[in-house]
C-alpha cells in the first residue's frame, strides 16, 4: 500500500479541507452564516464552498447571530449537520441564548430523544483588532454543560478535530484562533507577524482523519518542568522550550487541543515526571481556563508538585486596540520565560 499524501498546509487552508471533506462525505452537512458563501467567510476560510455545493448547502445569512444560530440549532434538530460560521468569536455573545439555553440543553432536556449535532466555527484572539474583536471566549463555554470546546494550535491538528466534531452528536464550539491562519486576512492585522510561530503541523495527509476530541498532545518531551498551553502560546511555549534547551533545561509542552473534554491524564502523567507546571493561555487570569487547569491540577496532583503552580495570562482588561498596550495585555515568550524560572528555583 502506498504512503498517504501530505503536504503542507496553512491551518485555514487545513480547515477548507476538512470542511470539503465531510461535506463531500454526507450531505447532511450544511453551512451558514454571514458572508460565507459568495464572500467565502471572514476569513476566506469557505472560499469556493458555495460554487462547489450550492445554495442549498452554504447560506449566506442576515447580520443576525441570534438568527442564524437558531436556524442552526433548528436544522441540526431536524437531521442536518449544521456548520455555524461566525465572522469573529466575540459575536457569539449575541446568540448565548441559543448556544447555552438551546444548543447545549436539549439533548438532557428531550431525554436523549433530541440531538444537536452542530459545530459553530469563530475565530477569536488578539490580533490589533481591538476590545469587540479580539477576546479569547473559551471559559465561557466550558462553564456550559453540554457543549464541547475545541482549541487547535496546528493545521494537523485542526483538520483532524474538525472532522470528529463535524461527526460527534453534540455542539461543539470550535476555536480558531486569528493569528494561527497563516495568512494575511481582511481588515489588516498582524496574523503573519508572530516570530514564535513556525512549521510545527503544517504537514498534512490529504486523506480525511480523525482526531478524538479530549486527547491532548505532547508537542516537545522534557524532565524538568511540564507547560500546558492552548492555540498561540503553544508556539509561544515552544520558542521558550527551544531557548531553554541551550542551557540544559528540558521543557514538557503539552497542547489540551480540547478543554471539554479536557484530557487531565496526561497533564496528569506529565506532572508526575517533572513535578513542576506552568499553565499559558491568552484568555483573562480570573476564573478563565489557567484557573479551571489549576484547580485540576491541584485536586488531583498536589502531592507531585515541588512548586507552587503559575498561571500566565492576559491582563484583566478589555483587549486594547493601541499595539504596544495589546503586547502589554497578551503573554509574551518573556512571561513565560519568567513563569519558568519561577518554578525552577
Amino acid at each position: 500500500m502506498s504512503d498517504p499524501v501530505v503536504r503542507e498546509l496553512s491551518m485555514m487552508e487545513a480547515i477548507r479541507e476538512a470542511i470539503v471533506q465531510e461535506m463531500r462525505r454526507d450531505p447532511r452537512v450544511i453551512l451558514l452564516g454571514e458572508d460565507v458563501g459568495k464572500f467565502g467567510g471572514a476569513f476566506h476560510v469557505t472560499h469556493g464552498l458555495l460554487e462547489e455545493f450550492g445554495p442549498l448547502r452554504v447560506w449566506d445569512t442576515p447580520i443576525s447571530e441570534a438568527g442564524f444560530m437558531g436556524v442552526g440549532v433548528g436544522a441540526a434538530l431536524t437531521g442536518l449537520r449544521p456548520i455555524v460560521e461566525l465572522q469573529y468569536a466575540d459575536f457569539i455573545f449575541c446568540a448565548m441564548d441559543q448556544v447555552v439555553n438551546e444548543a447545549a440543553k436539549l439533548r438532557l432536556m428531550s431525554g436523549g430523544q433530541a440531538s444537536v449535532p452542530m459545530l459553530i466555527r469563530a475565530p477569536q484572539g488578539a490580533t490589533g483588532r481591538g476590545a469587540q474583536h479580539s477576546q479569547s471566549v473559551e471559559a465561557w463555554f466550558m462553564h456550559t454543560p453540554g457543549i464541547k470546546v475545541v482549541l487547535p494550535s496546528t493545521p494537523y491538528d485542526a483538520k483532524g478535530l474538525l472532522v470528529s466534531a463535524l461527526r460527534d452528536d453534540n455542539p461543539v464550539l470550535f476555536l480558531e484562533h486569528k493569528m494561527l491562519y497563516g495568512s494575511a486576512s481582511p481588515g489588516g492585522g498582524k496574523a503573519t507577524t508572530d516570530p514564535t510561530i513556525g512549521q510545527l503541523g503544517r504537514v498534512v495527509p490529504a486523506d480525511p482523519y480523525a482526531i478524538p476530541l479530549g486527547k491532548a498532545d505532547i508537542k516537545r518531551a522534557g524532565r524538568d518542568v511540564t507547560v500546558v498551553a492552548t492555540a498561540v502560546m503553544v508556539h509561544r511555549a515552544l520558542a521558550v522550550a527551544s531557548q531553554l534547551a541551550g542551557e540544559g533545561i528540558e521543557v514538557e509542552v503539552i497542547d489540551p487541543r480540547t478543554l471539554v473534554p479536557l484530557d487531565s491524564e496526561t497533564i496528569l502523567a506529565s506532572l508526575r515526571r517533572t513535578h513542576r507546571i506552568v499553565v499559558v493561555t491568552e484568555d483573562t487570569r480570573r476564573a478563565g481556563v489557567g484557573a479551571e487547569l489549576m484547580a485540576t491540577i491541584l485536586e488531583e496532583g498536589f502531592d507531585e508538585l515541588d512548586a507552587p503552580v503559575i498561571r500566565v495570562c492576559a491582563v484583566d482588561t478589555p483587549i486594547p486596540f493601541a499595539p504596544a498596550a495589546q503586547d502589554h495585555a497578551i503573554p509574551n515568550t518573556a512571561d513565560i520565560l519568567a513563569a519558568i524560572r519561577r518554578v525552577l528555583e
